[in-house]
This record gives structure tokens, sequence and C-alpha cells, in this order.
């Protein structure tokens, strides 16, 4: 089922999925973010941050259409493990349809811990996300650092990409260390992979 769905994504589906990134962005850019999805490179290194041996859900934040989720599911990360965070309510429809056995939250990430009560109920073995972080001032971006270490395992990760040249949240905070991917070339934009984790 899955691999029917991937070679579906392959031809006409892209491109649809390109023009409703693209609406949503006119729409409204701060919440968006982006202009297309991400790229298969991109989410393929950000899926290969996650440890899937790990226990408990893997939490994704502003998935979209699902070029990471995909990503994810190719790594070999259960359906059913994936908690889909997303704001825009036609991606939240669009992420029923294409995912049915994960859980699709449409809530505000930024508020996550009140978004996931009752949703989330073991510890998360990563959160991984796409949110436009430079959109909002510095202590949302610490805010929301700090909820989705309160949701994870304590070595788990807090994946994010971006397409700036510095993190989106200082590598040097107090209690957490992170790490950056090499740039991704191939990604329009290119852009880059910060992982965090809380330090021992």
């Amino acid at each position: 089922m899955f691999q029917q769905h991937l070679r579906q994504k392959d031809g006409h589906v892209r491109i649809e999925d390109e023009a409703r990134f693209l609406r949503s962005w006119v729409e409204n850019p701060l919440r968006t973010g982006a202009v297309s999805p991400s790229g298969r490179f991109l989410a393929r290194t950000m899926a290969g941050y996650v440890d899937i041996d790990l226990p408990g859900p893997i939490v994704e934040l502003g998935p979209g259409t699902g070029p990471v989720t995909e990503a994810l599911l190719r790594r070999g990360v259960a359906e059913d493990r994936l908690v889909l965070v997303e704001f825009n309510p036609d991606f939240c429809r669009l992420l029923r349809k294409r995912f049915p056995a994960a859980r699709v939250v449409q809530g505000d990430a930024y508020g996550l811990t009140r978004t996931l009560d009752g949703v989330v109920d073991l510890p998360a073995a990563a959160v991984v996300s796409s949110l436009p972080l430079f959109t909002k001032p510095l202590a949302e971006r610490e805010a929301l650092l700090q909820g989705a270490f309160s949701l994870m395992h304590p070595a788990a990760p807090f994946i994010q990409f971006t397409y700036a040249t510095v993190p989106p949240i200082p590598k040097d905070g107090a209690g957490y260390r992170a790490q950056g991917s090499a740039r991704i070339w191939w990604n329009l934009p290119p852009a880059r992979v910060w992982v965090y984790r809380r330090s021992a």
C-alpha cells in the first residue's frame, strides 16, 4: 500500500503538492514559511537522525503535505507511531487521507504540551520539525524546544531544518547541545538540519 502511494507521489501528486504549498504560502507566508514542500534529500536527512529502535511515538511538527512523513516511513518507522501536528486544516485533511494510521492533530505546535495533552502518553522517540522558526521571536523558539524536550526520552533528538546559515535556536543553550548537518545543496533552496539534545 505504501509503495503504491510512493509511486503516485512521483507523478502529478507532487505537482499538486507544490500548488497547495504555494497557495498556502501566498495566503499566510508567516504560517507556511516555504513556497514548496521539503525535497527528498532534505527529508531523508531529517529522517536519518531518528532512532527507530527507541520506543515511543515520533512527533512531526508542520508536516505540510507529508514529504518528511514519507521519509520516516521509508526509514522503517511504523505509520501508527507517527503523531502529525499541523496547523493548516487543508493539510490536516490531506494528511489523514494519505497516512490513515497516523494520528493527525490540528493545533499549534508552539503550545505543544497543551496541543498533545492526552494524545502522547509515552515519551517520544523524536520530534521532527519543519516549522519556519525564524518567523517567531527567539523566546518562542526556545520555549518550543523545551516543550519538545518535556515530551521525549532524555536522549531523544529535536530535529529541525533551516534555509538560514545560522541555527534557528542557538547552539550553545542552557541544558542542551546542538549539531548541524552538512549543507544539503540538492535541496532548493539549500538547507541544513540541526539536531538538539538535552545535555547530561
